[in-house]
Formats: structure tokens, C-alpha cells, sequence
């Protein structure tokens, strides 16, 4: 992918942009971190529970070679599914698969500036997110004895899989996920993808959509979502950009944060790996007079205190009784392209016609999208009619109407109440992403 971007070596926490090639790695910036019993350990299920668990997933299906990338689907046709590692270091993809046929395998080593071609049933419904810092025995089966406790406990900083190369369902959270159904909607006729947060962040991630030729075109700032909230990967605050797509169709961003404000959104108890406390014990008030690490996961509310209040479960789960938490609306503040809590659907929930295939990126160019929040309009008609229309081409090749947003009423993290044709299809589309929770 073009145009990456890179921290310059030995820049400070405000992430000065410079033209150090993303393949080799600042002294300063690191996704990796020496494991210790504490931060390593995984969260552990009973022999029988876990058991339980791989029986009730499929088996990922056979791999097949792409020699081209295409995305003509009908039903006999895989799907390509593609995955680019643009981060300055070497990270492991998780892929968890709920339906139909996977990529035969769930899970692999991607090198930095690298991507891996793989395919899946035109019905596959799943999940892809990034681990970090991991190390394994030789044979994939658990962590290495390099980890520093002696082979047992998780192989990877975050995302980790109960210490296997190959993962059979999800990453242990924090994680960063792209979640797909590729048959969605009443007939299957419609692919429900998203970014979500809900179960926290731990690196930049966008989805990118690779066009079909038998299916309706879509422009590509209406489908191709990214989410960045790492300090250093931003691009310079702007309304509009266009990475991952072209100079016609500018793609909306969010246009506030920069790389050393962004390096503060995670609230201060919910880091996975906080800042080390200042030798006299006490923290500096208030807590972002502490420089944290460039690499800092983030769990959600629900993650951490698995709440009713805050996971959307038991008498709270409804969205007239399930509101944000502060992680949530911090989480919007800074993707407002991802899902930030259970019932975060008509700002997070991307629906277009089936038939493309995908390509998940890992440390994206731009910044975070804001795609659903200003053309959303857009969106609900080509999910309702299944094809662009010349008024919506109108819209999103203008300019002004982006930059105009925030004078129409737009803020970050807006969500307007569900009705007509988009409230029925993210019922649909709730259903199906819900499901996929496992």
C-alpha cells in the first residue's frame, strides 16, 4: 500500500510524521514488550468448557492459491480475503470463523510491509483482528519457552489464543476487530461488515472493499473504513482524505485529533499495560501529565468490569436502557467509523450489496474514517435499492458537502434515532453481527 507512514526516529510523543521507511522500526516505538508473569498470563477456562468451545467451531477450510485478485462471486465462487501488515513490526492476524468455509487457517506470522492472499465461502461470517508480541513453540501449539514464564501462559502481548499459532475462536481482549457476514439481510443478498471496539483496541485497522465485476459498483468512501487511535500513524488534521481511495471520491474523516492528543483518549484505568508509577509511588494529577506508551492497548468498559451496565446484559439489554460509557464515547471520539458498545449500530454497522471481497490492513495511512455519520443517507439508499443512484454520485464526489457537516448538525459520535428502511436492516444486521460474538 502507498503513501505509509512512520514515526521519525527519535521524534517525540507528538509523533512528527517523517520519511522513515515503515519496514524498519524507530529505537523509540515498539508493538513489543518483555512478558512477565502478571501481563502474560491468560485467562484461563476449565479443561471441559474449553473443549466444549472447539467442538462447537467449524474447521477453517482448505487454502487455495489466488492468482488474481477478483471478486466475481456467484454461489460456487470463493471470496478473496486479503490481510497487509503496514506496521513497523511483524504481527500474527487471528481469524476466527463463525460460518461457511474460512481461510484454512486461523491464524499466521505477517512480516512488516507484507500481505497474505487467501479465500473464503461466499457465505463466511467471522472475524480478523492483530496479535502482538508473540512468541511460539515450533510446532504453533503454545507459547515459546523464550516468553520468560517458561512456555505457559499466553504466547502473544494482546489478541493472544490460548497460546496457539492457530486460533479457533476469539483473541483474548484487547483487540481491534474486523467483523464480517457476507450473507446478510432477509434473502442474503447484502455483506454486514464493521469496525469494533467494543471489546477494546490494541493497533490501527481498516477494511478495505475489493470490487466485483458482476456485482453494483459502490465509490469507495462509502466502504472502505478505518479506524486510528495509536500516537504516530495519523495523518495532519483534515476534514477529507484519500487514502484507500482516489482524488474523485474524497473519503470523510475525523478531523480533530492529533498524534499527541490521540495518545490519551484510552481512559486512565482501563490501559492494558499502564505507564510505570513515578519512583515516590504517587501519579502526577492529573493522569495525562504521564507520557504513555506508543503502544497502548486499551480495554473496554465491559472488558474490564464485565458490568451489566457496562457489557449492554441482563435488564440492561436493550438501547433504550444501555447508554455509552466514558470508554465508549471516548472510543467515538476517536473512530467514529467503530462500533464503541453493543447497541452503537447505525454509526457502526457498514451494509452494501453482497458479492466483493475484503482486504483487512493493519496500521493504516489517513486517519479514522467518519464515513457513516456523513453519508449515512447514502448508504441506507444503496442498502434499500442495491445500486447507486446519480443523486447519491452528487453527493459523495462533493467536497462541500463534507466540510459542511458539522454546520448540518454533525459531531462525533452522532447517532440518530433508527427508522424506515435502515432501522429494519440493522435489526437484520444486529442479529447477525450479535452472533458472531462468541
Amino acid at each position: 500500500m502507498g503513501g505509509e507512514l512512520a514515526l521519525r526516529e527519535g521524534s517525540e510523543a507528538d509523533g512528527q510524521l517523517g520519511t522513515k521507511p515503515v519496514g524498519t522500526t524507530p529505537n523509540h516505538y515498539s508493538l513489543a514488550r518483555k512478558h512477565t508473569r502478571k501481563h502474560s498470563r491468560a485467562r484461563s477456562l476449565s479443561g471441559s468448557l474449553f473443549m466444549a468451545l472447539l467442538l462447537t467451531l467449524p474447521t477453517p477450510g482448505q487454502a487455495r492459491e489466488w492468482k488474481n485478485i477478483t471478486a466475481d462471486s456467484t454461489p460456487e465462487t470463493p471470496i478473496p480475503l486479503v490481510v497487509t501488515n503496514n506496521c513497523p513490526e511483524t504481527i500474527w492476524p487471528g481469524i476466527g470463523t463463525q460460518n461457511g468455509i474460512g481461510p484454512g487457517t486461523g491464524g499466521f506470522a505477517l512480516d512488516t510491509m507484507s500481505r497474505r492472499e487467501m479465500w473464503v465461502s461466499p457465505n463466511w461470517q467471522g472475524r480478523i483482528w492483530g496479535r502482538t508480541n508473540c512468541s511460539f513453540n515450533e510446532e504453533g501449539t503454545g507459547p515459546s519457552n523464550l516468553n520468560g514464564v517458561n512456555g505457559n501462559g499466553a504466547a502473544c502481548s494482546t489478541g493472544d489464543c490460548f497460546g496457539r499459532l492457530n486460533c479457533q475462536f476469539t483473541g483474548q481482549v484487547p483487540t481491534t476487530l474486523a467483523e464480517f457476514n457476507l450473507i446478510g439481510g432477509m434473502d442474503g443478498k447484502q455483506t454486514f461488515y464493521d469496525i469494533s471496539l467494543v471489546d477494546g483496541y490494541n493497533i490501527p485497522l481498516a477494511i478495505v472493499y475489493i470490487p466485483a465485476r458482476n456485482t453494483s459498483w459502490i465509490p469507495p468512501n462509502l466502504t472502505n473504513a478505518a479506524c486510528i487511535a495509536s500516537a504516530g500513524f495519523l495523518s495532519e488534521p483534515a476534514k477529507y482524505g484519500h487514502a484507500y481511495t482516489n482524488a474523485t471520491f474524497p473519503i470523510p474523516y475525523e478531523a480533530a485529533q492529533t498524534n499527541r492528543g490521540i495518545a490519551n483518549w484510552c481512559p486512565w484505568d482501563l490501559q492494558r499495560y499502564p505507564p510505570t508509577k513515578p519512583g515516590d509511588g504517587i501519579y502526577p494529577y492529573p493522569d495525562d501529565k504521564i507520557q504513555r506508551p506508543i503502544f497502548d492497548p486499551c480495554l473496554s468498559a465491559c472488558a474490564s468490569t464485565h458490568d451489566p451496565r457496562d457489557c449492554c446484559t441482563g435488564k440492561y439489554n436493550g438501547p433504550d436502557v444501555c447508554e455509552p460509557s466514558y470508554y465508549s464515547r471516548q472510543a467515538k471520539a476517536v473512530c467514529p467509523d467503530a462500533y464503541s458498545y453493543a447497541f452503537d449500530d447505525q454509526t457502526s454497522t457498514f451494509i452494501i450489496p453482497a458479492g466483493g471481497g475484503w482486504e483487512v490492513v493493519f496500521c493504516p495511512t489517513g486517519r479514522s474514517t467518519n464515513i457513516l455519520n456523513v453519508f449515512g443517507d447514502q448508504l441506507r439508499t444503496i442498502a434499500s435499492g442495491g445500486q447507486i443512484t446519480k443523486e447519491v454520485v452528487d453527493v459523495v464526489t462533493s467536497k462541500s458537502f463534507i466540510e459542511s457537516w458539522p454546520a448540518r448538525g454533525g459531531g462525533a459520535g452522532q447517532v440518530r434515532p433508527l427508522g424506515g428502511v435502515w432501522g429494519v436492516v440493522l435489526v437484520l444486521a444486529g442479529t447477525a453481527m450479535v452472533a458472531m460474538v462468541l
